[in-house]
């Protein structure tokens, strides 16, 4: 592993830890790949708030619609085993169609350019009202015609990949479960996923949660439910480690892939863009892809009540993020964009000198922390609160063992002035100067802080009473 790799992957745990009591989030998944092994692997805060059970790597996950990446990935094995063409039309898999919806073509559904409705009259199994559809229930929602004109543009389509689950199973003459498990499952080294619910007795799971509006508080949710006939477009469970082997194998770039280098790159080119939004996000065959800075990646994203998930591959890099929080309001999309700056900030100006071994670490003042992150043979000043933390921040040129000076600042900072570190007695660093402002320990800070204003917020709390 190179070093710049080894240096941002030791930051990555740090800065998602403030970010996650910044955003006050019950709990959270990390896994990161390097050329198809797990790196990187943390759980943060809990797995049920009603309970306060601290969350583990091996806490499964409901991960919603990467579940249409699995579907996707059975599907071309079909076809790499010529059981199946990506023009066929799917009325001759699955019988008492509309004859327009029955002209639809496999590829259509993958790439989500079918025209059908997104949850048809079953929305209510998305906020937990009703049980999710059976699949007569998902035939007689798309009873009718298309909405729109196939193949005109991309409308992301539940029920689609939900025909796409029985599409496989009448080729297959199997359940789509347990087809999905002993072709996909099982072949991509995955020992922690289940194609949906009941897990066997005593795996952890972590429970979903509401935003604390409108109740007051986050409630706990369970998430225990089976996904009837939407399972191949979002019943799947599993860990993020999990996540991360199985996209990892989806790059075109992988040594080792049950699916074919032609099959990947078929399922990972982007095909359609997402209109009518400022995200310039595109739509392969059952993966979503960008860019970010100057680099590529695909992958996917996923939402049920109580669950905020997404996995993304950078093939250049050959690196996987694979981030799962267990709450409605989780920030997985920009969590993982988080972490991409982070990695490329580092990718960039590669591993630090060993002189500036000293350099980093959290400081803090009453106007919250920054992070000093030795890169190259420059120190950037960092700001974790940040979601992009290396963005248009200060660089330090270090000019002594504890003297540097901002040599790169935006023109509201502090360019071109001294910085400094202090030592106490024993040669530990103990402060961070930057021109006249002071910055210490958290520990120091907040004990500074009480001090000072405590006496303040208690009469302030008295007169609001």
């Amino acid at each position: 592993m190179d070093g710049w790799l080894r240096e941002a992957l030791s930051y990555v745990p740090s800065w998602l830890d403030f970010q996650m009591h910044r955003a006050e989030q019950p709990g959270c998944l990390l896994a990161m790949a390097h050329k198809g092994e797990i790196v990187l692997e943390k759980a943060f805060g809990v797995a049920d708030l009603a309970t306060g059970e601290p969350l583990t790597p091996r806490h499964r996950f409901r991960v919603a619609s990467h579940s249409k990446t699995f579907t996707a990935a059975g599907i071309m094995r079909l076809r790499e085993q010529n059981r199946l063409r990506l023009d066929d039309p799917v009325g001759g898999f699955v019988p008492d169609l509309h004859p327009e919806v029955a002209q639809t073509t496999i590829a259509q559904l993958l790439s989500h350019t079918a025209g059908l409705t997104r949850d048809g009259d079953a929305g209510g199994q998305f906020t937990d009202r009703i049980p999710f559809a059976s699949a007569p229930e998902v035939l007689a929602d798309i009873g009718g015609p298309p909405l729109i004109d196939p193949n005109t543009r991309f409308k992301y389509s539940n029920h689609g990949y939900a025909v796409l689950g029985m599409v496989i199973a009448a080729v297959t003459g199997e359940p789509y479960r347990t087809w999905i498990r002993r072709e996909i499952v099982e072949p991509f080294g995955l020992t922690e996923t289940e194609p949906d619910m009941p897990l066997a007795a005593g795996t952890p799971f972590a429970r979903g949660h509401s935003m604390t509006r409108p109740v007051g508080q986050r409630l706990a949710i369970p998430g225990d439910y089976q996904t009837n006939g939407i399972d191949a477009a979002a019943g799947f469970v599993c860990t993020a480690a999990d996540l991360a082997r199985f996209f990892a194998q989806l790059s075109p770039k992988a040594e080792t892939s049950p699916l074919s280098v032609a099959s990947r790159r078929e399922m990972t080119r982007s095909q359609w863009t997402n209109p009518d939004t400022s995200f310039d996000v595109r739509y392969g065959l059952g993966t979503i892809s960008g860019k970010l800075g100057g680099w590529s990646w695909f992958g996917h994203s996923g939402g049920l009540l109580g669950y905020i998930s997404r996995t993304c591959v950078v093939p250049e890099q050959d690196l996987t993020i694979s981030l799962l929080v267990n709450s409605v309001d989780g920030l997985s999309w920009i969590w993982v964009d988080g972490i991409l700056h982070i990695l490329r900030s580092w990718a960039k100006r590669g591993a630090s000198d060993e002189s500036l071994r000293d350099w980093k670490g959290r400081w803090w003042s009453p106007w919250g922390a920054i992070d000093l992150l030795p890169q190259g043979n420059r120190v950037l000043v960092a700001v974790p609160a940040l979601f992009n933390p290396v963005g248009d921040v200060q660089e330090i040129d270090v000019t002594g063992p504890d003297a540097g000076r901002i040599v790169w600042s935006d023109g509201f900072g502090n360019y071109h002035e001294p910085v400094k570190l202090v030592r106490n007695g024993a040669g530990d660093v103990v402060e961070y100067w930057v021109g006249g402002t002071r910055l210490a320990p958290e520990a120091v800070v907040a004990a500074e802080m009480t001090e000072l204003y405590q006496a303040n917020s208690g009469r302030a709390e008295a007169g609001t009473a």
